[in-house]
């Protein structure tokens, strides 16, 4: 499989610095979310680095952008899955989590590799991804969107790239989201499908009929793609998690030092669980 050559900003572009990585265990939905909103306030009050996190979801949870209507999902065949479902704190489409890589950044905004507005800094952190995947062998690319992703309103994530997220041959690969938070962190995430049947997010939405289910289904599988159909071979978590934090290091000159949560961030973590991404308040609120 041939590589696809990029143009990345040299990493003397920004000063060495020391990051956190946790490898955290897989978690539901609530405590996924509640984890990443936990380390971006401690980031944001200096009590924690800059953090980059990976971690899985268990069991599958169906994850509602921000400003989503909750009236996207059909929550008879949510149940009859057993899916469970989360609001995100960012923006964006409705994204299936199973069978993939999640990866969370958090860093102060006045940080260089994610400072200047959303799309320079999407298109910044996309080069730590972009360098972790060529060291597979995927042929991923990372460019503008076009018009008609602009334009794009569907309930799917997966059907349509936005600025700077990966993608194969024009299938999208990654699916990514940013929040600014007020105390002047930027907090992103993104989903990394590793294999599985990409259109099973159309069996938790609602639809009219069945025949705008199956079209949107043939969307979603002709639109979007796994590594391991990019890469014709299954590659485990544990193995992109490591060509991933290369590549971070690499792209944007970081060293990196595993760690785990503070007790603070725990703690934080379950109030959040518990009092928002638990929360039929919050999961309805639009």
């Amino acid at each position: 499989m041939t590589k696809t050559a990029h143009n990345f900003d040299s990493p003397q572009d920004y000063p060495r610095a020391d990051w956190r990585v946790i490898i955290h265990r897989e978690a539901d939905g609530p405590l996924n979310m509640a984890v990443d909103e936990a380390i971006a306030e401690a980031v944001g009050e200096g009590s924690a680095p800059p953090t980059l996190r990976f971690y899985a979801w268990n069991p599958a949870c169906l994850s509602l952008g921000y400003s989503q209507p909750a009236a996207d999902v059909d929550f008879g065949r949510l149940a009859e899955h057993g899916w469970d479902i989360v609001r995100r704190l960012t923006g964006g489409r409705g994204i299936l989590h199973v069978d993939e890589l999640t990866y969370s950044v958090a860093a102060p905004e006045d940080d260089p590799r994610v400072a200047e507005g959303v799309v320079e800094s999407y298109r910044r952190l996309s080069q730590g991804l972009l360098a972790g995947l060529d060291r597979l062998g995927a042929p991923v690319n990372s460019e503008r969107a076009d018009g008609e992703a602009r334009k794009f309103k569907g309930a799917v994530c997966f059907e349509m790239p936005s600025d700077y997220e990966l993608t194969v041959n024009g299938r999208k690969l990654i699916g990514s989201a940013q929040t600014r938070r007020r105390n002047r962190v930027v907090m992103q995430h993104g989903a990394l499908p590793l294999f599985g049947d990409l259109g099973r997010i159309c069996e938790a939405l609602a639809f009219e009929g069945e025949a705008e289910r199956e079209e949107a289904r043939r969307r979603v599988l002709e639109r979007a793609i796994t590594l391991e159909e990019a890469l014709g071979r299954l590659v485990p978590f544990s193995e992109v998690v490591q060509v991933l934090i290369e590549g971070f290091g690499e792209a944007l000159n970081l060293d990196f030092i595993e760690q785990g949560l503070t007790e603070k961030e725990k703690s934080r973590a379950e109030d959040l669980r518990a009092t928002t991404y638990a929360a039929e308040e919050w999961t309805f609120r639009h």
